[in-house]
């Protein structure tokens, strides 16, 4: 029996009648075309139709135009990778996969964002024998009627016994579809949590990101609550971030331990490491592409305000862990800026980019911060990461290293998006802002 056709058994044999075939768009919006189930072996062949124009998408759903994306014309096909085929605990009778997008004669398609982030992670391995892997931490507020709902201090058991239905649900749908759940937990805002999953490679990372979410908000569905994932619910209060770890290997080595750079890593990854820092103005068009996410990014809110890294310092945008003795997988780095609405597959790739850039150069990182570093002397004080989106978009553009990485036709796009973006809540309040972002992620 060919793969499809097992594939097809499988989702039968699960009751499954329709599959959801996703992806998402540079706005961070994850968008989706379904078959049904006895159509999958088809659509795994040819894929079906779907406009390029959605690459132009904003948060609103309105369009804008780049130089090589937008209008009505042209069609792409849709193509679900099987391998992440996936039936939905909390959706039965459906099953989900994420898609690669391809040119009507099956060519890859310039823009697609997951092919993207394979082929850094192919170029990290072929140009350098690194294995990447990574993953998610997904912050979110629970909600009914806009405002958070559950009592009880933050990270406190009395949350979690308040939701304590809501979240063995949550546990039971994650894991019968196979997600290595690391960790679910309340966290510092009213009605907010936070799950960690365990680290893939960049594609299954970014995969893992979207299933996730769409558990989440599932299960949220399936006990009248709402799951918001934007980045602030609340402008004068904390915000809701996607925190992505990240480890190199190479022939089963941690490359963040062991070695003789700073803290123990080794100089590969150290120069990985400045890479990502030096570009960090330039990635938070990726990973903080939103308006609302410059509310959440403040010093002092262990939200990764400044352009610095530190050894286990939640203040520092670039964190280390050196992880425990006995923890070979444990020493890891987290960017701590991002959020929600940034395109996991986006995130994942330009990091690779920036790391790799990095090595290439020979990079060396700079004095670790300790403490906030809102707190130092001026002088002494690392300088702080855009403060507004129009000025993360200016670092962006003039990033060779992005540019070069993305392509001309996904670099356009996304620098679109961003500019009209910035324009649609230019003469916005903090509040408005929040309000018109707060169910879109």
């Amino acid at each position: 029996m060919e793969p499809t056709q097992r594939a097809v058994a499988r989702l039968t044999a699960a009751g499954v009648h329709g599959v959801a075939l996703t992806w998402v768009d540079n706005a961070g919006l994850t968008r989706v075309k379904t078959v049904p189930a006895q159509r999958l072996a088809r659509v795994a062949d040819e894929g079906v139709g779907m406009s390029p124009v959605f690459d132009v998408y904003l948060v609103d759903d309105s369009m804008t135009g780049s130089p090589c994306v937008g209008g009505p014309d042209g069609d792409l096909r849709l193509v679900p990778d099987l391998r992440a085929l996936t039936p939905l605990a909390a959706q039965p009778g459906w099953a989900w996969a994420p898609a690669d997008r391809s040119e009507q004669g099956g060519a890859p398609y310039p823009a697609c964002q997951r092919r993207f982030a394979a082929r850094q992670a192919e170029r990290a391995l072929a140009a350098h024998g690194i294995e990447v892997r990574m993953g998610f931490e997904t912050e979110w507020v629970v909600t009914r009627s806009g405002e958070p709902v559950g009592a009880g201090p933050a990270y406190g058991m009395a949350r979690l016994v308040g939701h304590s239905a809501y979240l063995d649900d949550l546990v039971v749908a994650l894991t019968e579809q196979g997600v290595g759940l690391l960790q679910l937990h309340p966290e510092y805002a009213p009605g907010q949590f936070e799950v960690s999953v365990a680290p893939s490679g960049p594609v299954g990372a970014a995969d893992l990101a979207v299933l996730v979410r769409e558990t989440i908000r599932a299960v949220s569905v399936r006990h009248g609550l709402d799951a918001s994932f934007a980045p602030v619910v609340d402008p004068d209060g904390l915000g809701n971030g996607r925190h992505l770890h990240l480890s190199l290997w190479r022939d089963g080595r941690n490359l963040c331990r062991d070695g003789d750079g700073p803290l123990g890593m080794t100089r590969v990854c150290e120069a990985f490491l400045a890479g990502v820092l030096r570009e960090l103005p330039a990635l938070l068009a990726i990973g903080v592409p939103s308006p609302a996410g410059y509310l959440r990014i403040r010093p002092s809110f262990w939200s990764g305000a400044h352009q610095c890294w530190g050894l286990e310092n939640r203040e520092a945008a670039l964190r280390f862990i050196t992880g425990a003795p006995r923890d070979p997988g444990g020493a890891n780095a987290e960017v701590k800026c991002f959020d929600n609405a940034a395109n996991p597959y986006l995130v994942t790739g330009a990091v690779i980019a920036a790391g790799l850039a990095g090595i290439e150069a020979g990079r060396s990182l700079p004095p670790p911060v300790a403490g906030d570093p809102a707190a130092l002397p001026e002088a002494a004080r690392p300088p702080r990461l855009p403060e507004t989106l129009p000025a993360a978009l200016g670092h962006f553009e003039r990033s060779a290293v992005l540019r070069d990485a993305l392509g001309e036709a996904l670099h356009g796009a996304i620098a679109a998006v961003r500019r009209a973006e910035a324009a649609l809540f230019e003469a916005a309040t903090p509040r408005e802002i929040a309000a018109a972002t707060r169910d879109r992620y």
